[in-house]
């Protein structure tokens, strides 16, 4: 049963003060990349397509490395709920050396699957320029990575402005060095798609120097304290992994599935990939909202399982799921409203434009169960299950949304439509099913701890930490 709406008041507040930095920040992740695919569309359909394509690939594989490390969401913020400072500060040693450790097999994987391209079967005005972007952004790995350890233990403390900051400073330093190299500004070669991954490279580097600039900055007073936690210990790894790796699991499900439906779009006409890039941009924008309000409800709901607070919890959980039903319902009204006006923004050409209204219709359909599965999956986090969310996303997507997306678009001549549609249907059961699943939980967790108060919960079922 929903909890009454009274009920939710008190959290609003409070979730709304730590969601809004991080939506903006996310927001400002994914300008990054319309700021890319709007400066390289001057160019061509082609080059539209290839940075798209380009930058699939590149978070197809990057993903699951970022995901190993949302574990520190339900360690850091049950750690830091529970009044364990100490035990954050080992968490980001444990989180940094981490991502230093699997930036390296991550980045030879990425240049390995750039020097195979040729065998994608993809038009080759695309595969010319697609190639280089990819070799060229592998080199982001590491400056991501350490961005991205540094961010999870922000954010599990609930520091949160400096994680909106670094994302607006990068994008300042994307679009200038954008500027510079794609067209051969100031002097700078016009290097064209490939000076677009170069800015890539360069804005990653800031987000990191600004975020361990933050940190050093903000612990100057605990010097020792953080110092004494470089001790690293493989019990910790393992604490960490066991969360993580079944996130990145799922993270790299969904995210891999759209990176797949781009690499099939590749065989299509150009403009069907232009039109795919462009919708998929928006779709992608529109969800960094709820994805957002989901790394909050990953840090309150797990703050309050480590004061053992059930019912905060669950105010938690549910205020974070409201917040994006509403927005994501907004979102699938503007869609549907000016898709047209959408669209211009990058592109003028029929082609692209025709294709792309259709896109803009179907992910106007999938809009509110995209929010509701990506703030439950957060949410579960919160609690310590991150096995559940993949295990969906498995199903959802690659089991049924996938399939049914390739046997439209190319056995059932539906075009590009059809894959949207293949995919919409994989979002449509893990919303419904993460819904379920996480009223399942926060009703499991009440009870145990109505029943015993001191309850210890077990680590990677309803509370991620041993604490």
């Amino acid at each position: 049963m929903l909890p009454a709406l009274s009920d939710l008041r008190d959290e609003f507040r409070p979730m709304f003060r730590l969601a809004l930095p991080v939506v903006l920040a996310e927001m400002g992740w994914m300008t990054m990349g319309m700021a890319d695919t709007l400066m390289v569309g001057r160019i061509s359909p082609d080059a539209i397509g290839a940075v798209g394509l380009g930058s699939s690939v590149f978070m197809g594989i990057a993903i699951f490395a970022m995901g190993l490390l949302l574990g520190l969401d339900t360690l850091v913020s049950q750690a830091f709920g529970a009044d364990k400072i100490d035990e954050c500060h080992r968490w980001l040693i444990h989180g940094l050396a981490l991502a230093v450790a699997i930036s390296i097999p991550t980045t030879a994987l990425l240049l390995w699957i750039a020097s195979g391209l040729d065998g994608w079967g993809l038009t080759p005005s695309v595969l010319i320029l697609t190639k280089p972007y990819l070799v060229v952004v592998s080199w982001s790995v590491l400056p991501l990575l350490v961005y991205a350890a540094c961010r999870r233990y922000l954010q599990g403390m609930g520091i949160v402005r400096p994680v909106m900051v670094a994302l607006f400073a990068a994008n300042l330093v994307n679009v200038a060095v954008n500027w510079m190299l794609i067209y051969g500004k100031l002097g700078a070669p016009a290097l064209g798609v490939t000076g677009a991954a170069w800015a890539t490279v360069l804005s990653r580097v800031a987000m990191a120097i600004f975020l361990l600039a933050t940190i050093v900055y903000r612990e100057r007073a605990a010097a020792s304290s953080v110092l004494a936690s470089v001790r690293l210990e493989a019990s910790w790894f393992r604490r960490l992994l066991k969360l993580g790796l079944p996130a990145a699991s799922q993270v790299t499900l969904e995210v891999g599935a759209f990176a797949a439906a781009t690499a099939l779009a590749g065989r299509l006409a150009p403009a069907a990939l232009a039109a795919h890039q462009i919708a998929i941009n928006y779709a992608a924008l529109s969800f960094m909202v709820p994805l957002g309000i989901s790394s909050a409800g990953a840090v309150r709901v797990g703050q309050a399982v480590g004061r053992r607070d059930a019912a905060g919890a669950a105010r938690a959980g549910w205020t974070a799921l409201l917040f994006a039903v509403l927005f994501m319902a907004s979102a699938a009204a503007v869609f549907l409203s000016a898709p047209q006006a959408l669209l211009r923004a990058f592109t003028s050409d029929p082609a692209v434009l025709e294709v792309g209204v259709t896109l803009l219709f179907v992910a106007a359909a999938f809009q509110l169960f995209d929010g509701v599965q990506g703030v439950a999956t957060g949410a579960l986090r919160g609690l310590g299950d991150t096995r559940t969310p993949m295990l969906w996303n498995l199903a959802g997507h690659w089991f049924i949304g996938l399939p049914l997306g390739y046997v439209l678009c190319f056995m059932a001549g539906m075009g590009v439509a059809g894959l949207w549609w293949g995919l919409s249907l994989g979002l449509v059961i893990c919303g419904i099913a993460l819904s379920m699943i996480w009223t399942y939980r926060i009703r499991h967790l009440e009870r145990i701890l109505e029943r015993t108060p001191g309850t210890v919960l077990a680590p990677g079922r309803l509370g991620g930490s041993d604490a």
